[in-house]
């Protein structure tokens, strides 16, 4: 395989480990999990769903949620009778296996677990294996590469405050991360570098971060669809799209706290830069993470409607069939309480 030719450089687990990144096993998953809230009418239209994202995903635009693994949509996306073991639900059933039930209304999926280690060989194995071959995967690397000072967070351990020295380390991403999962290249969409908000002291002027940022896809093989997310406003500049398109990177129109909104976004000529599009329905535009939470939690239905967003994703569907271009729209559960309902609202 040429993507596996291009990617030269060998890493054994101990190697990357000595270099301080953190690599997820197996056995371990940092997606959320809901408490059981089972519906007691399943009148989900499921069916029609699936047909209408079949039908985009013929027009290549796939849509999809953040993550897979919610026990909210039992009853909704999920059927519950499918994960029973001697009569009773079984979390352990159904968290290795409803991968095979989303698939079969979804054509793609977020991967947002991989944004917290790098997975291990085994675990891709193991993941694949459960999912059907044509569920494309849209996967996060590791915050290892994309935070220049770990925050001052517990989990961050003995890190805590310190600079990052694997920060857009190419050799090490490719060593790390997609040399393990170089046997799965035609499974994925595409690969989302994901940046915190950066402070006027990591980073005083964004042409900095741009030389760094462009240095560090320069090195990247040509493969792998990548895309990057920020989430400074300020770095919504020409320069900023002249970087990416440069290197056939895609920009990733995001709705968050402090960002534009997508209908702003939308609106930015530059910000098509690549010959594929990914979009990410997270948050309302001035509304905190947190806030999201206590307002939505445990999602099972639309809590609040923000028909703007609606409408911008609708735009986006129509601009990608528009111009034929390859197109990942994931929606989570904070935008507006349920990601499955606000996708059948802007689809329907």
């Amino acid at each position: 395989m040429a993507g596996q030719r291009e990617m030269s450089r060998k890493a054994d687990t101990r190697s990357v480990l000595s270099r301080g990144i953190r690599v997820l096993t197996d056995d371990e998953c940092v997606e959320p999990f809901q408490p059981s809230l089972f519906r007691s009418e399943p009148t989900f239209p499921k069916e029609e769903l699936g047909t209408a994202l079949r039908a985009l995903a013929n027009h290549n635009t796939l849509i999809g949620t953040s993550s897979w693994r919610y026990e909210g949509r039992l009853g909704q996306v999920y059927t519950p009778e499918r994960y029973y073991s001697r009569g009773r639900f079984s979390k352990t059933k159904f968290q290795e296996e409803c991968i095979q039930e989303y698939a079969e209304v979804f054509p793609v999926v977020g991967g947002d677990f991989s944004f917290y280690a790098a997975p291990t060989p085994e675990f891709w194995r193991k993941l694949f294996s459960r999912a059907p071959s044509e569920l494309k995967w849209s996967l996060k690397a590791p915050e290892d590469f994309t935070v220049k000072r770990f925050p001052q967070h517990p989990r961050y351990g003995p890190r805590r405050g310190l600079l990052n020295p694997a920060f857009l380390d190419a050799e090490l991403f490719t060593a790390a991360f997609l040399e393990p999962l170089s046997p799965y290249l035609e499974r994925i969409a595409v690969v989302i570098f994901e940046f915190g908000t950066f402070s006027r002291e990591i980073y005083p002027e964004r042409r900095a971060f741009l030389d760094d940022l462009g240095a560090f896809l320069q090195r990247l093989p040509r493969s792998i669809q990548f895309s990057t997310e920020i989430r400074n406003e300020e770095f919504l500049c020409a320069e900023y799209f002249d970087t990416l398109r440069s290197h056939g990177v895609a920009h990733v129109f995001n709705s968050w706290t402090r960002m534009p909104s997508l209908a702003d976004q939308v609106q930015i000529v530059d910000a098509f830069t690549a010959p594929h599009t990914v979009v990410r329905a997270l948050l309302r535009p001035g509304r905190a993470y947190d806030q999201s939470v206590t307002m939505f939690a445990p999602y099972r239905e639309i809590r609040e409607e923000y028909p703007e967003g609606r409408e911008a994703l609708r735009s986006m569907i129509r601009e990608s069939m528009g111009r034929k271009r390859n197109t990942y729209i994931h929606v989570n559960n904070r935008f507006e309480g349920n990601a499955i309902e606000t996708i059948r609202a802007v689809v329907g």
